[in-house]
């Protein structure tokens, strides 16, 4: 499996391109947000000769999902996202005035709801959809386990967390999702966060500080 990492938008946004030998890609957080960044995307597809088959989600907040619509235009291709984030396109034109980005076309809905998606495939690589609530109430990771790759989105970052003070946030989830459905994917599995340079598990659970302070039983998580 191969992975590209592009970021986008005000936001410093990272989306991936993944694709395996068959040259089947799939786009996960699509945030390219104007013409030049929409250009860079599409010419990166181009020179590799890639086929997007999806454009994949792991949450619904804007700076995510600025190209969701262009390349649903360009390539034809449905959009997967958990319906539980399906409030936060709705009211993608508010949240991104509070940034001061401009929110252009969005899609409506989902086309493939995550919540009834245990697992996305395309070539030969399957992602495993793994439920993580806590910065927003549908966010989920994709895991690739042969190759150990963690696309975590805004749920976890190099020594830091996602946000739980946005609408539909909740420190005890996100740190559950952390916690129990994270970290028993091994130490050597390799963090692509949704903002930020990469990581491992094995690294977060030593220097993270929101993990850190949990696993010393400073703070209750589930209070």
């Amino acid at each position: 499996m191969n992975i590209a990492c592009l970021t986008f938008n005000p936001i410093q946004e990272n989306t991936y391109v993944v694709w395996d030998d068959t040259l089947e890609c799939v786009v996960v957080d699509a945030g390219n947000s104007d013409a030049r960044e929409n250009a860079v995307l599409d010419d990166f597809i181009a020179a590799r000769g890639l086929r997007p088959v999806m454009a994949v989600n792991t949450h619904g907040h804007f700076d995510h999902a600025l190209g969701v619509a262009h390349l649903a235009e360009r390539y034809g291709i449905p959009f997967a996202l958990s319906s539980k984030d399906r409030f936060l396109l709705e009211n993608a034109a508010t949240s991104g005035s509070v940034f001061g980005v401009r929110i252009g076309a969005l899609p409506a809905q989902e086309d493939i709801d995550l919540d009834a998606t245990p697992e996305i495939r395309f070539g030969r690589t399957t992602l495993r959809v793994i439920p993580t609530p806590g910065h927003t109430p549908g966010h989920v990771a994709l895991c690739e386990p042969e190759s150990q790759s963690l696309f975590t989105g805004d749920t976890l970052f190099r020594e830091s967390i996602g946000r739980t003070d946005l609408p539909g946030g909740d420190y005890s989830w996100i740190m559950r999702s952390i916690l129990e459905r994270l970290l028993p994917l091994g130490d050597a599995t390799r963090v692509l966060p949704g903002h930020g340079p990469e990581t491992t598990l094995g690294h977060e659970a030593l220097y993270n500080p929101f993990i850190v302070e949990v696993l010393n039983d400073e703070v209750n998580y589930r209070g």
